[in-house]
């Protein structure tokens, strides 16, 4: 498909604050797309620079930053940095964020990593794997039902942290899954309080957007009818207690 017209459309059907982000793993990187330069803190970083405009790819070493992102996407650690991981992981255990017996249930991408191209869905120079959705309550709600009327498998219930889990939930499991994000992740992307993620597999997007234009239209005719249906229950009330 055009994912230019399809980032565009995703983009303007929902009224999304910025740009869908297309992620691909590939074992070699695209021609003429550049290496992404300077290693980031944290994986999701990256959605950051792509949200922004930015067409990249990374190695598996600009993830060693990010010990659990890079566990996440199934990058194999030095030994400095799975000290890290293990010591980061002690620390969350210790402040009661997390309980160690949940890290083994953390989904992983089963596959080695070569490269990750990371890129603004209507700019993506490949077929995406996975596409980052990032909107307010309202927009996923609109999102969540267009997978729906579209018989699409996904994951009813949010995911909690790490947010960056639910890239393996759509590439390795092929279903779309709800981030509430968490507190890493908001500090590196940006990520305004009223919003969350949507992760949706690429091979998935033309069957959501088929439904999207009509669940978008459907919505807005129903809130304006349930609008004259409040107004008229307020005028009823409003007369009934005049008597």
């Amino acid at each position: 498909m055009n994912f230019q017209t399809g980032g565009t459309q995703l983009r303007n059907l929902l009224g999304l604050r910025v740009d869908p982000v297309a992620v691909a793993f590939r074992t070699e990187p695209p021609p003429d797309v550049p290496h992404v330069g300077t290693p980031a803190p944290a994986g999701c970083a990256y959605w950051r620079l792509a949200a922004e405009g930015q067409v990249f790819f990374t190695r598996p070493t600009d993830h060693h930053n990010c010990p659990i992102g890079a566990h996440t996407h199934g990058v194999a650690l030095p030994a400095d940095a799975a000290r890290e991981l293990g010591g980061l992981l002690e620390m969350m255990a210790r402040i009661q964020y997390i309980r160690m017996d949940e890290v083994p249930t953390i989904p992983r991408l089963g596959t080695t990593f070569g490269v990750a191209i990371y890129a603004p869905l209507t700019a993506t120079p490949v077929e995406p794997d996975v596409i980052i959705v990032q909107g307010n309550a309202k927009q996923v709600m609109l999102l969540a039902e267009a997978l729906y009327a579209a018989g699409l498998h996904y994951d009813p219930a949010a995911r909690l942290r790490p947010t960056c889990a639910i890239v393996p939930t759509a590439t390795e499991a092929g279903r779309a899954s709800l981030s509430l994000g968490c507190i890493g992740n908001r500090v590196y992307t940006g990520l305004a309080d009223s919003e969350l993620y949507v992760a949706i597999p690429g091979a998935q997007l033309n069957a959501v957007l088929e439904k999207l234009e009509t669940v978008v239209a459907a919505n807005r005719t129903l809130e304006e009818f349930h609008h004259q249906r409040e107004l008229h229950h307020q005028r009823k009330a409003q007369g009934a207690s005049s008597r």
